[in-house]
């Protein structure tokens, strides 16, 4: 039996004393990492956001099996929020759909979340009216009974079958009435019942996961009263992936007890904060060495290079990967090299000869990651 056949269906419950020290942790981190992506400068921020809606893209279809092209991704996003990026890529209109709802949830958070706004996100995810080879029905509720399987044909393991078809505009609408109209619960406790509610109607004949994780976004950005998004959730949960569906698949064969999948939410939330706050501090170290070469003219080769060392350049710096990654000569990449060292900003390091390599100057309290 699964949870949405249960007499006292969907009355959730769960034990409040164990999950509060969780939740106060994952508001607390919220609290840090919000605080500290405000108060550095606009452009930068900026750069933060775009980084972190290409990666929640490109994740949360990747958790589905389909891999998208992250810089056409990064191309529609930064065009959509109309930032000014250098060489912007065509995107065709499978990239553009998923965008239009991620942003459309991360963006207008603060609009009711209504059935049509569903049908919206549903069409946008399927533009051709197909899943792979497959014809669906978008924009509008599955006509038929789904089941989620897995292994080879003939030896299918079913791991969840939804509620029939016949009772999910009844169930959606009960479910956007408390998403809506509920203020008794805190949002990101709202956040982790809304996506597994959501997903275990199963509304649509594909495509719930991803419009299940853009609701719990949604309701993240409005339990932060902002649309900046500084860290990725389904990039974690792409992370943990086979956790995410065991879990997933426990909760929903269970009673309507749900702490357990709330706690492994909650757990997952607090490790995509963590690692976002990590990116912080690199970000912070970008921007402090970087401020510390105000007065420093440089050619947008050397810019790129030294940015590149800063983000964690692998491996040593030498003349010809230098010319490779600028696309010039190795006479122009040298005088490139000559100047910053004149400079103090690199410094040759012991090896001599054809295996000469470079690394960047750290001042003093730098902590580069």
């Amino acid at each position: 039996m699964y949870i949405h056949e249960l007499k006292n269906w969907p009355n959730f419950f769960w034990d409040q004393k164990s999950i509060s020290d969780r939740l106060i942790q994952v508001r607390h981190q919220q609290g840090r990492l919000i605080g500290g992506m405000e108060s550095i400068g606009f452009h930068l921020r900026e750069e933060t956001i775009l980084q972190v809606l290409t990666r929640d893209v490109v994740k949360s279809s990747e958790i589905e099996g389909e891999i998208l092209d992250q810089s056409l991704v990064r191309s529609s996003i930064a065009r959509r929020l109309g930032m000014d990026i250098a060489g912007l890529d065509s995107v065709d209109r499978n990239i553009e759909g998923v965008v239009e709802m991620t942003l459309d949830a991360t963006q207008k958070f603060d609009q009711p979340l209504t059935k049509e706004r569903l049908f919206d996100w549903h069409s946008a995810l399927f533009p051709t009216g197909r899943s792979g080879f497959s014809k669906i029905r978008f924009g509008a509720w599955r006509p038929g009974p789904v089941q989620v399987v897995s292994g080879k044909m003939g030896k299918e393991i079913v791991h969840f079958e939804a509620p029939p078809a016949e009772h999910v505009d009844r169930e959606i609408e009960y479910f956007l009435h408390w998403i809506n109209h509920d203020k008794t619960i805190d949002l990101v406790l709202k956040a982790a019942i809304a996506h597994l509610w959501f997903v275990t109607i199963h509304p649509f004949e594909d495509g719930n996961g991803r419009i299940g994780r853009a609701i719990a976004d949604l309701i993240l950005a409005r339990s932060e009263s902002s649309s900046h998004r500084f860290y990725s959730l389904s990039s974690q949960i792409q992370i943990e992936r086979k956790n995410y569906y065991t879990i997933l698949e426990e909760t929903q064969k269970g009673n309507l007890d749900i702490t357990y999948w709330i706690e492994w939410f909650f757990g997952c939330l607090e490790r995509a904060i963590g690692s976002a706050l990590s990116s912080f501090e690199v970000i912070l170290t970008k921007a402090r060495f970087w401020e510390s070469l105000a007065e420093t003219t440089l050619n947008d080769r050397q810019r790129k290079i030294i940015n590149r060392i800063l983000d964690g350049f692998e491996g040593k710096l030498t003349t010809s990967k230098w010319a490779k990654m600028t696309k010039c000569s190795q006479d122009t990449a040298y005088r490139d090299i000559l100047d910053l060292l004149n400079r103090g900003i690199l410094t040759k390091n012991s090896e001599g000869g054809r295996s000469t390599s470079y690394s960047l100057v750290i001042p003093p309290n730098f902590n580069l990651q």
